[in-house]
């Protein structure tokens, strides 16, 4: 740990420098890339120069209590002193977490697949429940997102919805959302006023640029077709859907959410490509395996990974054992405090694998 803390201040120097470069403005890249860089190698510096602020301050209090004659002055710089202990480790603690080698994918951009599983409409409703709560989650966030795609039911629900969220660490945050969500409660077609169990899955892609898949057209078989809506509708008179299959991998994508077919040509090749970096990654994932002991869960889509329980306003996440009494709130967009915990257990994890 000493020795890359060590290296990292001295690329903070080096970056410092890089950073008042007129030269590197002008890239604007390299300008954001380097940005990037600073600010996470400042809270390295900051964090490094408070804890040796500490330590001294420690040494000093250490000090006093030996030198002092005065008993009341004695007791002061001891509480003095525990103050300045539980800081200083808890300096230390948030510094290790901060010299955890980062996953290059948390910064990016992701897109999200949500399906409705097992349960038929009421989980049509509630896929739409889940897509309701990230958007406004992503609107806390100051984050964009934008519908790729949708495939709705007559009754308001959701069969399929693809979307892209865009932001500051958008897929650090999201990244442990992938899996079955199982939900109970009473739909609101049930006379008996029974609880059923539904299941809905949800997918996060990390979005993949051009320039990391490299997709030739030769892979590629595009097929246009009129866009349909709820029960046979017509969404609009133009042949306007496009699907895309990826002959090599055997993906299919469609989208038929712009009235445009080059836009929904261009959404659906995002998608195509986010799978495809999705599973490139997931392949070397699984051959680093051991080493990547971090993930929360397997990540595995079919595993469950949390319940939302409504008629005891309760939430669990299977993975951590996290268990809250606010689903209401939680609906609603406040679910950071669920998204921190497994960010939280995710770094736990990884220090336990770095320090063994």
């Amino acid at each position: 740990m000493n020795e890359r803390l060590d290296s990292l201040l001295l690329r903070f120097e080096e970056v410092s420098r890089l950073v008042q470069n007129p030269d590197i403005v002008k890239d604007q890249k390299k300008y954001r890339d380097i940005m990037k860089e600073f600010s996470y190698l400042s809270e390295i510096s900051n964090s490094n120069n408070d804890i040796e602020g500490l330590k001294n301050k420690v040494e000093e209090a250490k000090a006093l209590i030996q030198d002092e004659k005065d008993p009341e002055m004695k007791e002061l710089a001891r509480e003095e002193l525990k103050d300045l202990e539980t800081r200083l480790k808890d300096n230390e603690d948030r510094l290790k977490f901060l010299l955890i080698p980062r996953d290059p994918l948390d910064e990016k951009d992701i897109i999200m697949e949500i399906r409705a599983g097992t349960g038929g409409e009421e989980a049509a409703l509630f896929a739409s429940d889940l897509f309701r709560m990230y958007s406004r989650f992503a609107e806390t966030k100051n984050w964009k997102f934008e519908i790729m795609n949708i495939n709705e039911t007559e009754l308001g629900g959701i069969k399929e919805i693809v979307f892209s969220i865009s932001g500051k660490n958008v897929y650090e945050n999201l990244r442990y959302e992938s899996g079955v969500h199982r939900v109970q409660r009473v739909p609101a077609t049930e006379a008996s006023g029974r609880i059923h169990t539904s299941a809905v899955t949800v997918a996060v892609l990390p979005e993949a640029d051009e320039t990391e898949i490299d997709i030739k057209p030769e892979e590629l078989r595009i097929d246009v077709m009129r866009a349909g809506g709820p029960g046979g509708q017509c969404v609009n008179t133009t042949d306007s859907a496009v699907r895309i299959t990826h002959l090599p991998s055997g993906l299919v994508v469609h989208c038929q959410d712009e009235k445009s077919q080059i836009k929904n040509k261009a959404k659906a090749m995002r998608v195509l490509r986010a799978r495809i970096y999705e599973m490139e990654e997931a392949k070397a994932a699984s051959e680093r395996a051991e080493a990547r002991k971090s993930q929360v869960g397997t990540g595995d889509r079919s595993e469950r990974i949390r319940t939302y329980n409504f008629p005891d306003n309760r939430i669990t996440d299977h993975r951590i054992g996290l268990t809250l009494y606010k689903l209401d709130r939680i609906m609603e967009g406040d679910v950071e405090e669920v998204f921190e915990a497994l960010k939280l257990n995710a770094r736990e994890e990884l220090l336990r694998a770095t320090a063994s």
